[in-house]
């Protein structure tokens, strides 16, 4: 292969993003593969010379592989955010469940009841509820069409999933801050 033909064939070569990590440099038939089998989907970022940096993979020529793979995701607009709001008075929800299950263990004593509370004794239902809110909202974003594999390891940390999902899905970040606040409350009871 002469010297100019290599220099052609590198400029056609793409990168993509996979899991925070730089992949490639591919041919644009491999990378069309990799749209078809599902490993570059909407939202990925990719790159080639002459991009002035990474790209999402539908802002570029190969959108029209995308177009014969899949829908695209549904808008953050039409995302059911019913379980977000949830999760974000997750702390707060999570410390009356706390004293709920104070009040059935320790009956009649309230002093006992306060005192578990004020400890956090049963500190593990609030933190249940959050993850498993977490999960379930992550679930119902991939259902959405959304390639939840940047964030979905911080479900486990909820309020860094609730400001990762707020800039992919480009919502506001409210949900992130009434979780914060929700929590700032909770630990001054």
């Amino acid at each position: 292969m002469s010297g100019i033909e290599e220099i052609k064939n590198q400029e056609l070569l793409w990168f993509y993003e996979a899991k925070g990590e730089r992949k490639g440099g591919v041919s644009e038939a491999a990378i069309a593969e990799l749209i078809r089998n599902g490993t570059i989907s909407y939202g990925t970022s990719v790159w080639k010379k002459g991009f002035p940096d990474w790209m999402k993979v539908e802002n570029t020529e190969l959108k029209a592989h995308l177009d014969d793979s899949a829908p695209p995701p549904l808008t953050g607009e039409n995302v059911n955010n019913s379980i977000v709001w949830f999760l974000s008075f997750a702390p707060a929800i999570g410390l009356f469940l706390e004293g709920f299950v104070a009040g059935i263990v320790y009956g009649d004593n309230q002093y006992r009841v306060e005192e578990s509370i004020s400890n956090a004794e049963f500190w593990y239902i609030t933190l249940i509820l959050n993850i498993s809110l977490s999960i379930f909202d992550n679930k119902r974003l991939k259902a959405a069409g959304h390639n939840t594999d940047k964030f979905k390891g911080w479900v486990w940390l909820v309020p860094v999933y609730l400001f990762q999902r707020a800039k992919a899905l480009k919502h506001n970040y409210a949900y992130f801050a009434v979780w914060i606040v929700c929590f700032l409350v909770s630990l001054s009871v």
